[in-house]
């Protein structure tokens, strides 16, 4: 039999030159992904090498695929001519329990390579397999001692008044009716939602930054979920400013730094989809000009930034149980919309749109204050360093949460522009370690000779420090 071969490897192609343990992991990778055949007689460069069959290569090689596999697979086998050389091609379909190993490692195919699975890829690959997800499943360590009744009723009520309908169950039935309790033990999703307690599995790092090393406010929530997107909320507003703008009607419009609906939609997505398993915090950090946004947490499978962003995919939260529960209590609306709700407002404000990254294990997003309101420092502190009061704030949030600075009827705005511009070069070295001018102008689009004496500015402050000659110079973070 003859056949075409395919003109480069791909997502769903391999070439092997002889039979050996990659051609096995191809065929695991593929059943824990799409599919794909692995052609064994050509080589990576697509050169027809060939191979030597005997009477018992063949089922040597199945039985050798069929034992070294978990669970087993056994892949279709053709032996096809290609220019009067043997080629042998494996054809493996995508397994429907997953993930499959091999001699104990876990294998998945991207473009046209095969990538090892971290544990918790492995993980969530496996709940996936049942539809269901982490949070689904029970808390081994925590029981009903460990969340709050009254909580719970909260929960019921708030559900009650946004359905307008009546919940006749008792707490704890109506936990098991929401699958939130499974044989009266607690759910992962359970806890997280009704903790009675602070717990580490929900930190929330907030800062308001003056530089990227320089802190002048801080909060750390690790409450329950359901209450953390206000607690977040209030300490955003609190470090972001508004103008109020004169209409002429009864009320004046207040125009905030930032739209606040796409900010809490940030938020909202960072806790529904957050990966609790991981030993990393979601950071929050207020800049002058802008808010980044850190999640634990990569994105699932075949999802890209370049996907979330055209609307090109379909969703599935990461907790799923959290997500009904949120919906139901009409925190969210409804699941894939998410990304275009950030990023409408700013659209519609004229205003730079988000950058969405992956980034070390998890996602960050950035969004930009408004050109015509930035940012104005009006705290009282003027150490320009704040100590975290975490739980205090947490529990007895302060009137400036309430109600926001206070400010004039015209757009603010600041001269300092010196500030922000070595707050970007600072996070500019942070993400490289050291920097030249040239490199500075270009990321910042400065002219040399100001990039120059702002550099020089930095060193004699000590923020910065110089290495090498003229030529050769490059400028380092001071230790």
């Amino acid at each position: 039999m003859s056949v075409t071969i395919p003109s480069a490897e791909s997502e769903t192609v391999e070439f092997k030159s002889s039979f050996n343990q990659g051609v096995i992991e191809s065929l695991t990778a593929f059943a824990n992904s799409h599919g794909g055949k692995v052609f064994v007689g050509i080589s990576d460069k697509r050169e027809v090498v060939g191979v030597t069959l005997g009477t018992e290569s063949i089922p040597n090689w199945l039985n050798e695929i069929r034992t070294k596999t978990s669970p087993s697979l056994i892949p279709d086998v053709e032996i096809v001519e290609v220019n009067d050389r043997t080629v042998v091609v494996f054809s493996q379909s995508e397994f429907p329990i997953k993930p499959v190993s091999v001699s104990g490692r876990y294998f998945v195919r991207h473009a046209a390579s095969n990538f090892v699975l971290s544990i918790s890829d492995v993980v969530l690959m496996h709940l996936k397999t049942f539809n269901a997800s982490w949070d689904y499943y029970i808390d081994s360590v925590h029981d009903l001692n460990s969340i709050s009744i009254d909580k719970v009723n909260e929960a019921i009520s708030a559900i009650q008044k946004r359905n307008q309908t009546q919940i006749a169950e008792a707490p704890l039935d109506f936990l098991r009716k929401m699958e939130l309790l499974r044989d009266d033990k607690v759910t992962n999703a359970a806890f997280l939602l009704f903790s009675a307690n602070d717990t580490s599995q929900t930190t929330i790092e907030l800062g308001r930054f003056q530089t990227p090393t320089i802190i002048k406010d801080s909060l750390r929530t690790k409450s329950d979920i359901i209450s953390q997107p206000n607690q977040v909320m209030d300490f955003v507003k609190k470090h972001i400013n508004k103008e109020i703008v004169i209409t002429g009607n009864a009320e004046n419009e207040e125009r905030w730094q930032y739209p606040l609906d796409a900010i809490r939609e940030i938020v909202m997505n960072m806790i529904v989809h957050r990966d609790y398993r991981s030993a990393a915090d979601s950071v929050i950090k207020i800049y002058n000009d802008r808010i980044e946004f850190y999640n634990p947490g990569d994105l699932p499978d075949g999802l890209t930034i370049d996907k979330l962003l055209s609307n090109n995919y379909i969703s599935a939260p990461r907790n799923k149980k959290i997500a009904d529960f949120f919906k139901e209590m009409g925190m969210i609306e409804k699941y894939g919309s998410g990304i275009r709700r950030i990023i409408t407002p700013f659209k519609e404000r004229g205003s730079r749109l988000p950058v969405f990254e992956s980034v070390q294990g998890g996602w960050r997003v950035t969004v930009y204050a408004s050109d015509k309101l930035e940012y104005v420092d009006q705290t009282s502190d003027k150490t320009g360093l704040t100590s975290d009061n975490s739980n205090e704030a947490i529990d007895k949030p302060s009137k400036a949460i309430d109600k926001p600075p206070k400010t004039s009827d015209k757009p603010i705005s600041t001269s300092d522009k010196s500030e922000q511009t070595s707050d970007k070069i600072l996070a500019f070295i942070r993400e490289r370690e050291s920097v030249s001018t040239a490199e500075v102008a270009m990321e910042l689009s400065l002219s040399p000779s100001r990039c120059r004496a702002i550099l020089a500015s930095m060193v004699n402050q000590s923020i910065l420090i110089a290495v090498g000659n003229n030529k050769n110079r490059r400028y380092k973070i001071h230790p």
